[in-house]
């Protein structure tokens, strides 16, 4: 996802890029650059389909709980609502506790679940992490035997125009696959 943060980076890198370049008398012309789609490389890559298929089970399976306890809660809500003239104070009162215990409860899962630290975001961390670093080792590799001096993510950056000679997502794409072999 594209934020203010991300072309904050892009131009502190350019402005360092070009502050190394006239410190070391290395002309424009003596880098090489390179870029990659990695949302097209997630797209296309088997291990990340994979990786995207078990997380949406595992989210379908938190979001199902979640809606058993909102269901829980609204009939406790209902159930409170259509009692309150025939129940006593007392017993008005336990209900509402109850009540509020379950919409306490379901507030902690739904936090603790999708909320930003949650288990939910450790989960996807867990499954991307491993393609992700896979990604950065070929990047390396690339950038060391090909010398690379740059290689930019077109999905995280303001890039406005790239010769198609310099994307390296096709490359990337198939380097994972031999992996994958």
């Amino acid at each position: 996802m594209f934020d203010g943060s991300n072309h904050i980076a892009l131009v502190v890198v350019l402005a360092a890029v070009m502050i190394s370049v006239l410190s070391t008398g290395l002309n424009a012309q003596d880098l090489k650059i390179g870029y990659i789609d990695s949302q097209r490389i997630f797209a296309e890559y088997r291990e990340t389909v994979e990786a995207e298929q078990i997380y949406k089970k595992e989210v379908d399976q938190w979001k199902a709980e979640a809606t058993t306890m909102e269901q829980e809660i609204a009939r406790l809500q209902e159930e409170l609502r259509a009692q309150s003239l025939m129940l006593s104070e007392e017993k008005q009162k336990e209900k509402k506790l109850e009540l509020d215990k379950k919409l306490q409860d379901y507030q902690k899962f739904v936090a603790d679940t999708f909320g930003e630290e949650g288990v939910a975001a450790r989960r996807n961390r867990e499954l991307t992490q491993p393609i992700v670093d896979k990604i950065n080792r070929i990047l390396e590799r690339f950038s060391e035997e090909e010398g690379y001096s740059l290689v930019f993510d077109v999905a995280n950056a303001n890039i406005v125009y790239a010769k198609k000679e310099f994307d390296l997502t096709d490359r990337v794409l198939e380097e994972l696959n031999k992996l994958g072999q």
